[in-house]
């Protein structure tokens, strides 16, 4: 059975906004929070 994924350009922006927010945030529970949010808002985009 195929996996779907991603398009290519969605896991791009995907890597880069974790970049960002890994740079720019210092508190590690609120990298994970900010992160965790993304996903979520990606995740009721593909359905």
């Amino acid at each position: 059975m195929v996996k779907k994924r991603m398009p290519k350009s969605s896991r791009k922006f995907i890597r880069k906004e974790k970049a960002r927010i890994r740079r720019e945030v210092l508190d590690i529970k609120k990298q994970e929070e900010l992160i965790a949010k993304m996903y979520k808002k990606f995740s009721k985009e593909k359905k």
